[in-house]
C-alpha cells in the first residue's frame, strides 16, 4: 500500500452485489468534493470459515477479486473521469481491512446492511464496527434510496453540554461543500434547573421554558460559527424528547445526517452513544460518524 496516496483518501470498502453501486458513487463524489484519490477495497478471505456471514471471499478466486473491483473502477472512471482511482485487494477480515486504513484516510464508505445477506438486520456488522471503531469518520450508506427527493440540507446532531471536538467543523464544511442550508439539533438530555430551592435545585417544568433556555445556549454555541461562516444558513434547533427519534424524522427529507462516534460516557470508541446507535440503525438518509478527537478538516 502505497502511504502517501493512502493519506487524505476516501476508502470505500465493497463486495460483488449490485446495491453497491450507489455507495461507490457517493464514496466518489466525496472524494470530488475534496479533490482526493478515492481508494476502492475490496476484502477477500482465504478461505472464508465455514458459515461465515461476513467473508466478502466466500469461493472467489484472486483473479475474480480483481475482476469485482476493477468493474467497479470502470464504473466510477466512467462518471468521474477526473478523479484518481486506486483498487485494493486485500486478504482479511473486511471490517479490520478498513478500521486499519482508517488512520490515513480522511473517510471511510460503507454500505448501511452487511454482506451476509440478512435483510432483516437493519445494519450490518462490518458497517457498525467501521463506524464504531475508525479513527476518521465514517459514512453509512443506505443503497436503493437515491432516487427520493432530498432537501438541500445536512442535519447535525449536538449536545451543547458534550460537544465532541470537530464535530461541528465537519458538518459546517460538508453543508458548505455541498452549498446546503445546515441544521443544528440540540439533543438535550438533562433536565433544565430554575436555581435552588429548600430542597435543593428545581427543575423547570413547562417546554416553553425549557426551550427558551436550551434554545439560548444552543444560540451562544451557534454564534461563533455564524459569523464565519457567514453565507451559511445555518439553523439551530432544540429537541428534548426522544432525541434519536428526533434526528431519525430530521433525516426523512435531508441529504446528510451527522453524529458524533459515542455518548458521554468517555469510553472512548468502545461503543457508539445510545442516540447515536439507534440513528444509525434507522436513520433515512446517509449518516457520517464523527470520532470525538476528529480534527474536523474535512467535509462529508
Amino acid at each position: 500500500m502505497d502511504d502517501q496516496r493512502m493519506t487524505g483518501s476516501v476508502v470505500v470498502g465493497v463486495v460483488d452485489t449490485a446495491e453497491q453501486r450507489l455507495v461507490v458513487r457517493s464514496a466518489a463524489e466525496e472524494a470530488v468534493r475534496r479533490g482526493a484519490v478515492l481508494r476502492i477495497l475490496h476484502a477477500v478471505e482465504w478461505p472464508a470459515p465455514p458459515g461465515s456471514a461476513e467473508s466478502t471471499g466466500r469461493g472467489v478466486t484472486a483473479q475474480e477479486a480483481e475482476r469485482v473491483i476493477a468493474s467497479f473502477a470502470e464504473s466510477v472512471g466512467q462518471q468521474f473521469p477526473q478523479l484518481e482511482v486506486v483498487t485494493d485487494v486485500v486478504s482479511g477480515p473486511p471490517a479490520q481491512a478498513l478500521l486499519d486504513r482508517s488512520s490515513a484516510a480522511a473517510l471511510i464508505v460503507v454500505g448501511h446492511r452487511g454482506t451476509g445477506g440478512f435483510p432483516r438486520l437493519p445494519l450490518g456488522s462490518v458497517s457498525l464496527q467501521v463506524a464504531t471503531h475508525s479513527e476518521c469518520p465514517v459514512l453509512v450508506v443506505r443503497p436503493g434510496e437515491r432516487e427520493e427527493p432530498r432537501e438541500n440540507r445536512v442535519v447535525v446532531g449536538v449536545d451543547v453540554d458534550d460537544l465532541p471536538s470537530g464535530l461541528m467543523e465537519f458538518a459546517l464544511e460538508a453543508a458548505q461543500a455541498r452549498s446546503a442550508a445546515l441544521e443544528v439539533v440540540h439533543v438535550a438530555t438533562r433536565p433544565e434547573l430554575l436555581g435552588t430551592g429548600p430542597t435543593g435545585p428545581a427543575v423547570m417544568g413547562g417546554d416553553e421554558v425549557v426551550s427558551s433556555s436550551a434554545q439560548e445556549g444552543l444560540e451562544n454555541i451557534l454564534a461563533p460559527y455564524r459569523s464565519h461562516y457567514p453565507g451559511l444558513d445555518l439553523q439551530g434547533r432544540v429537541e428534548r424528547h426522544r432525541p434519536a427519534q428526533a434526528l431519525v424524522d430530521a433525516s426523512r427529507q435531508a441529504s446528510l445526517l451527522v453524529v458524533g462516534s459515542h455518548g458521554r460516557t468517555g469510553l472512548k470508541r468502545l461503543l457508539l452513544g445510545s442516540v447515536s446507535g439507534k440513528v444509525l440503525h434507522t436513520a433515512l438518509c446517509p449518516v457520517a460518524v464523527v470520532p470525538a478527537a476528529h480534527p474536523g478538516h474535512a467535509e462529508s
